[in-house]
């Protein structure tokens, strides 16, 4: 196949998500019409099974199992209080509490698996208080932009699952890779904010609060902890599958959510309505991804790509700085989902033919998708936190306030590069 034609489908497919069409619809058409032409009307019942197939794979139960059990701990008041909690130990560091909005959004990825809802529920949280102290907008608004891309780094992330879905890799070997790399970033992440705090003299530190009150304050760190360790405890010792973790998950937060006093049928209601509406999205998406996919595999697409790629003699190394480039312009102008299920088709058999870890390069994508969430000019979180700020300020201050972790993340996608055992330690031991 003419690589030429592979690549003007792949740039009309983009076209279409610019020009505001649904990332399904565009998927979609593209697969169905590069069927037809290939295969012409019996592609079209080929469809049907694949449909079929991915809305009758147990696996993507998953995904609004983890959605709810999100939605339940941010409705039940628990993030304001973990947040007030992590601002009483992290607050006397040079930064202030711009640490904790490092630590409570990686707490809260541990039991969200969505990059939007941390980066909104610890600015909603920490914007006012942050304001009302004084800090740098600028600083407030790339600190909880950038700790809300570690939403979909630290299991659970429905990120992952969508990607061992569309690759047939084990989720549960993704979500264990995540937590080393995912707890090393958020301490990138803190150790910029010291030495930027150290290094520029406005070193902003909270009062000390006595002792007794940080260690009776502990207490409002439980809950996602302790979901967190059912999650990743099921899982990594072989108890339950990841549908099965998901649904103890969702278990362990209504009970939290009760203890809070705060379950309500009000309250269940509105989960259950916006985790109807954000399954519905991701499964239409996935749907038209795994059309895509009919259409690649029968007409020979992915072995084409990976044989006009590996033509120009480019080593894993030189492959993986080159798609670091790719995805860094991609997020510019794509959304994070529609990115992953538009290329994972075509990137991942050409990787896997030079040898990489298909669980490594899921952590690789994540972190791409990560950057895409702080980049301008569609970075989804800068637009989120930006919604929020109490000041009504310009979005200028969120796109410089984040540039510095888009290096930080670059740099530390090249030290996983050099050191690939950061992702792949843990799931070896399984």
């Amino acid at each position: 196949m003419n690589v030429a034609y592979i690549l003007i489908a792949f740039a009309a497919m983009l076209g279409m998500m610019l020009l505001g069409l649904p990332i399904a619809v565009a998927m979609a058409a593209i697969g169905i019409i590069g069927g037809l032409i290939a295969y012409g009307v019996p592609f079209i019942d080929s469809i049907a099974p694949v449909v079929w197939g991915v809305h009758n794979d147990n696996l993507l139960t998953a995904i609004p199992l983890f959605v709810l059990m999100g939605e339940l701990l941010l409705r039940s008041g628990i993030a304001d209080r973990m947040f007030g909690a992590l601002a009483a130990w992290l607050g006397r560091l040079p930064g202030g509490l711009l640490h904790t909005n490092i630590g409570c959004s990686a707490l809260f990825a541990a039991t969200s698996g969505s990059s939007v809802a941390t980066a909104a529920t610890i600015g909603t949280v920490a914007l006012p208080s942050l304001y009302k102290r004084g800090y740098r907008m600028d600083m407030s608004l790339g600190s909880i932009a950038a700790g809300g891309t570690l939403g979909i780094l630290i299991p659970p992330s429905v990120n992952m699952i969508i990607y061992g879905s569309l690759t047939d890799t084990s989720i549960s070997k993704l979500f264990v890779a995540g937590i080393i790399p995912g707890l090393l970033l958020a301490g990138a992440f803190m150790g910029f904010i010291l030495l930027h705090a150290l290094f520029t003299g406005k070193a902003v530190r909270e009062e000390k609060v006595p002792l007794a009150t940080r260690m009776h304050l502990l207490k409002d760190l439980v809950p996602p902890g302790v979901v967190f360790f059912i999650v990743m405890g099921s899982l990594y010792s072989g108890l339950a599958t990841t549908t099965e973790s998901a649904a103890l998950g969702v278990i362990a937060s209504l009970l939290f959510a009760w203890n809070s006093r705060k379950l309500t049928w009000l309250l269940l209601q509105h989960c259950f309505v916006q985790t109807a509406k954000t399954t519905g999205m991701i499964l239409l998406i996935i749907t038209a991804a795994f059309i895509l996919n009919l259409a690649i595999s029968l007409t020979g697409v992915a072995e084409a790509m990976t044989a006009w790629v590996t033509s120009f003699g480019l080593t894993a190394t030189q492959l993986l700085l080159v798609l670091i480039v790719f995805y860094l312009l991609l997020g510019m102008f794509m959304d994070v989902l529609s990115m992953m299920v538009a290329t994972i088709p075509i990137t991942f058999p050409i990787v896997t033919a030079m040898g990489i870890d298909p669980v490594w390069y899921g952590i690789f994508i994540v972190l791409m998708c990560e950057l895409g969430m702080i980049t301008p000019p569609v970075g989804m979180n800068l637009f989120v936190v930006q919604g929020i700020r109490p000041d009504k300020g310009g979005i200028h201050d969120a796109i410089v306030g984040a540039l510095p972790y888009v290096l930080i993340m670059i740099a530390f996608t090249i030290l996983l590069m050099l050191v690939p055992g950061i992702a792949t330690w843990l799931p070896g031991k399984m």
